[in-house]
């Protein structure tokens, strides 16, 4: 026969917007995955209250793990991370491939209207800072990257008009 404590267990608080947390999801190669990942992050900021980050967050999660699932061999995994005031995304998968920041590629390289290949452009211009990494090297031992993004939320969005032009 099981006993009960002698008093109920204490309701955990919500954190406060200033304490750091991390979520973490796994998905298969799978084309509904970036779907699920941005499902995923959007209720994850909904509920502490992020709603001002989702829009960008959303935009940027769903390029990295879009290209997770295009172009890498296996599973990948979405980590969302907070550090008030910092939002940190970043999509681990097991392609050997690390991305050059935009900057690097001469300008015509993408056109603004391309279908494909975007997905670095689109960082540079709403991220805060992005960068990646390659894994299978000391410290990481397993192979693929790391590619991340970082939003802060006293900072503004992106000028009126440079979004719209790469998403319409």
């Amino acid at each position: 026969m099981a006993t009960r404590p002698p008093h109920p267990a204490p309701v955990p608080q919500p954190l406060p917007l200033t304490a750091p947390w991390e979520y973490e999801l796994d998905f298969p190669r799978d084309p509904r995955a970036p779907g699920i990942a941005r499902i995923t992050l959007r209720a994850v900021l909904a509920v502490h209250g992020l709603e001002q980050l989702a829009d960008r967050a959303e935009l940027l999660t769903s390029e990295l793990a879009t290209n997770a699932v295009r172009h890498a061999p296996g599973p990948a995994t979405v980590r969302i991370g907070w550090d008030h005031p910092v939002l940190r995304v970043s999509v681990a998968d097991a392609g050997p491939y690390v991305p050059i920041p935009a900057p690097a590629v001469p300008e015509t390289a993408v056109a603004l209207d391309a279908v494909r290949g975007r997905g670095m452009l689109i960082l540079d211009l709403i991220a805060h800072r992005w960068g990646g990494f390659p894994l299978g090297v000391p410290p990481f031992p397993a192979e693929g990257k790391i590619i991340w993004f970082e939003l802060r939320l006293d900072a503004g969005a992106p000028p009126p008009g440079s979004v719209p032009a790469l998403v319409a």
